[in-house]
């Protein structure tokens, strides 16, 4: 492919690239399942707590009368979280180890906050889905892995918590695991692995487990720490979507063009022949920039400028693309999609639609099931609810340059907007596009 046929991932990934790598993590499950402890005992023994957060989170776990250092706190920032002793908001976290930069986010476990959950997923490198030794595989799990599953997360890492209340036993863990692969193979979830933990107590979460010998594996610490993310990007289909055109017009600068934006795919580098959509108009790669000059090459999710051999006039939401390899410019789509509104969605409802930086209004042309959470099976429906997963048709009102989201979680991502509240009222991904 133009571009990108004498480009080795390793050497895309040494020095100041490499440093940089970052590792986006969500995690979720069951309410009262761990996931803000095991926050908590990251940040803790990675010792990323200041000592005023630490004396504030031991002043109030002494005034909830919880009887120990209730490390859950250091995430459940909301006042009603901390009342309520749940998570009802995505609460994200940065942390850095020697190893890798984190930037984590805790998603709510309730059924009723399924749509912060995909929030939390949608951008996410790996997915940890705690769950309850004690109880086991339930319905959480389920939609939690489905979410995961379909959203596309590279990389599930199934942490098996509260192992000290089921007696630290091997035969519950693996009878536990036996039961998380055939669901995560049923729903096609990438990269699955398994790890017992105890995160009150910090067994096999950043240091190993006295009380766990059998395990021989990682702790979760290193596993994400060892986590290769980089052959998750796409590298060959080259997709650059226009967020801004920069035209400085001053004197030194007079015949200056550029256009900024974020890599949504492919390997960018001078030289490269792109075709200019929807226009259609070819043309070559002039120079890819920084704000510190230009580059030898862009990948996946930097933010460039860059300036083509010829002027063409391409607006915000324009993309530029391989000529060899393009998205399909389509006006009908059949995607999935998270319904996040408390207002009903039905046949003919009218919305906006935003993708990558491109905005067209739609019709729903048909719904054409919804997800049963208790089979992970879809049924006919003729509507939608809240925290609803389904099948629907949009017929657009202009043309958008996607690609199906199993391919391209960049460019086969959208949003559904209500245009009379300005809402986000759907998370859609496409499964399909007519061209």
């Amino acid at each position: 492919m133009a571009g990108t046929n004498d480009v080795d991932l390793a050497d895309l990934l040494t020095g100041d690239a490499a440093e940089a790598e970052l590792l986006r993590l969500v995690t979720c499950g069951s309410v009262d399942d761990g996931k803000s402890t095991l926050i908590g005992r990251l940040l803790f023994d990675t010792k990323q707590v200041f000592v005023d957060q630490w004396e504030h989170i031991e002043a109030t776990s002494e005034r909830r009368g919880d009887g120990y250092v209730n490390l859950a706190l250091l995430t459940d920032g909301l006042r009603a979280e901390r009342e309520q002793g749940i998570t009802i908001d995505v609460a994200y976290r940065s942390f850095v180890t020697p190893r890798r930069r984190f930037q984590l986010a805790d998603a709510p476990g309730h059924v009723q906050y399924t749509r912060n959950m995909v929030t939390g997923t949608s951008t996410a490198d790996a997915a940890v889905v705690l769950l309850d030794a004690r109880k086991g595989v339930i319905e959480q799990t389920r939609r939690h892995t489905y979410i995961v599953s379909t959203l596309g997360t590279p990389h599930v890492v199934f942490a098996v918590n509260k192992m000290d209340l089921a007696a630290y036993s091997e035969d519950r863990f693996r009878a536990i695991e036996q039961e998380l692969r055939e669901l995560a193979d049923r729903l096609g979830a990438q990269d699955v692995v398994a790890i017992p933990i105890a995160a009150l107590h910090g067994d096999n979460v950043v240091d190993g487990s006295p009380n766990m010998p059998w395990w021989t594996g990682s702790t979760l610490l290193e596993y994400l720490e060892t986590l290769e993310i980089a052959g998750d990007r796409n590298l060959e289909s080259r997709r650059f979507p226009v967020q801004w055109v920069i035209r400085p017009m001053t004197d030194d600068h007079h015949d200056y063009r550029a256009y900024a934006g974020q890599v949504a795919g492919g390997v960018w580098r001078a030289g490269d022949e792109v075709i200019a959509l929807p226009s259609g108009r070819r043309t070559r790669v002039a120079a890819v920039e920084s704000a510190d000059g230009e580059l030898d090459f862009a990948v996946p999710g930097m933010s460039v400028a860059i300036r083509l051999e010829d002027d063409l006039d391409l607006p915000r939401g324009d993309m530029l693309a391989d000529p060899a390899d393009q998205p399909l410019p389509s006006r009908t789509i059949d995607a999935k999609l998270c319904w996040m509104s408390e207002q009903t969605l039905v046949p003919r409802a009218r919305l906006a639609v935003k993708q990558t930086t491109r905005s067209v209004r739609a019709i729903v042309d048909a719904i054409d099931g919804v997800v049963d959470m208790d089979t992970l099976r879809e049924h006919p429906a003729d509507q939608m609810v809240l925290n609803d997963i389904g099948t629907v048709r949009l017929r657009l009102s202009g043309p958008l340059m996607v690609d199906p989201y199993v391919e391209n979680r960049a460019t086969g991502a959208f949003i559904l907007i209500d245009e009379a509240t300005n809402d986000t009222v759907a998370a859609g991904m496409v499964v399909r596009a007519e061209p």
